[in-house]
């Protein structure tokens, strides 16, 4: 063995070096340079820091660098993260989109253009005027819809949600707060509270003649008829005798 190599390393080198640290690594490991100042110290690492990928030899597992617009990468020409100022597509990193594409700012991608989208119009609403569906003959009708896909930042924008136009209907009166038909039938079963002091004595006087009519008609009847005194003038009448 080298006299500068070391057999006991540390920090998962298989051989190492008091000046260049790690030149081999234990299975599964990757080796990959780090550069410290002027100098190029290598480590061993269970996975392979941001900038760079990984692949596997059969005598050493190696950590390179991905392209230098890419964050991250899985192979050399497949970048899964771009730095900034780049739009991710396809694997590359972009300074602008394709066209038919625009830029996410929030991921950093190019996605597809979305266009807005309204649902079917609802049927057309009662014909009103101020709030009103009565006392008038020329009105408004409405009918609304809803957005169901909102657009992306170069989409079509979304249409109108509701329109109204002018309607045509057959005049009829309104009905006055207080004076609808159930209000008159309750008014007629309330007392009268204007009803005069003398009306009311007139009719608790003919209640009670009525009521002494009846109780007169019930005695007679119960009480037993009274027989028919005898006329004694006719009684006493001379019998013409001249036959």
């Amino acid at each position: 063995v080298h006299p500068n190599v070391s057999q006991g390393c540390q920090g998962g080198c298989a051989t190492c070096s008091d000046y260049n640290g790690c030149l081999s690594c234990k299975p599964r490991l990757f080796f990959v340079l780090e550069r410290i100042g002027m100098k190029q110290i290598g480590v061993c690492l269970s996975s392979c820091p941001s900038g760079y990928y990984g692949t596997r030899y059969p005598d050493i597992n190696k950590c390179a660098k991905c392209k230098a617009d890419c964050d991250t990468c899985f192979t050399k020409n497949f970048c899964t993260k771009c730095k900034s100022g780049f739009y991710l597509y396809s694997g590359k990193c972009l300074e602008k989109c394709p066209d038919g594409l625009e830029a996410n700012n929030h991921t950093m991608e190019c996605t597809s253009i979305v266009h807005c989208e309204a649902s079917e119009w609802s049927p057309w609403s009662p014909c009103t005027k101020k709030g009103k569906t009565c006392g008038f003959k020329r009105g408004n009708e409405v009918r609304v819809r809803e957005i169901v896909q909102h657009p992306s930042a170069k989409g079509n924008p979304c249409p109108a949600t509701s329109e109204s136009r002018k309607c045509i209907v057959q005049r009829k009166r309104c009905q006055k707060e207080g004076k609808g038909k159930k209000n008159r039938e309750e008014k007629r079963k309330k007392p009268n509270k204007d009803e005069s002091k003398e009306t009311r004595q007139e009719s608790k006087g003919r209640a009670a003649r009525r009521q002494n009519r009846e109780q007169r008609e019930n005695n007679s009847k119960t009480q037993p008829k009274k027989r028919k005194a005898p006329n004694k003038e006719q009684d006493l009448a001379p019998v013409d005798t001249a036959h």
